[in-house]
């Protein structure tokens, strides 16, 4: 699963997920893409489950791009404790994924399984989505 090999600080704020996709908003690598149309925390579990159905269906033809990367930590306190006593050690990383953002691209495969693809990847996220094409496909 994706995580960063090291980062500044060890736990993050929870914060708010507000605002468009200023940048990620465009097809650069592939031909198909799966966009964002709401705000929300994407799991690396969930990306990773994401990226195992496209490929998976493509049967490992053309080329997926992920182009988001879990890099915010999410802690979280045990089960059955107390309030207060400090913040839960980190338990899983995310990605805030503004509405948008491209989040997988694919090429190489015909438009059909391109499609039912990205389908079957959307379905283990989530947000909801699009299928988004490059122009003249």
């Amino acid at each position: 699963m994706l995580q960063p090999k090291r980062t500044k600080f060890r736990k993050a704020h929870k914060g708010r997920i507000k605002g468009q996709a200023k940048g990620g908003y465009s097809l650069n690598f592939g031909s198909y893409g799966l966009k964002a149309l709401q705000p929300e925390r994407v799991t690396a579990r969930q990306i990773e489950a994401t990226r195992r159905a496209i490929t998976r269906h493509m049967k490992r033809a053309g080329r997926v791009w992920i182009r988001i990367f879990p890099d915010v930590p999410v802690s979280k306190k045990p089960t059955e404790v107390r309030m207060g006593k400090g913040k839960g050690s980190p338990e899983f990383w995310a990605c805030k994924v503004k509405p948008g953002r491209i989040m997988f691209e694919i090429d190489g495969v015909p438009d059909d399984v391109a499609r039912e693809a990205l389908a079957l990847g959307a379905a283990k996220l989530p947000v909801k989505t699009k299928i988004v094409a490059r122009l003249g496909e």
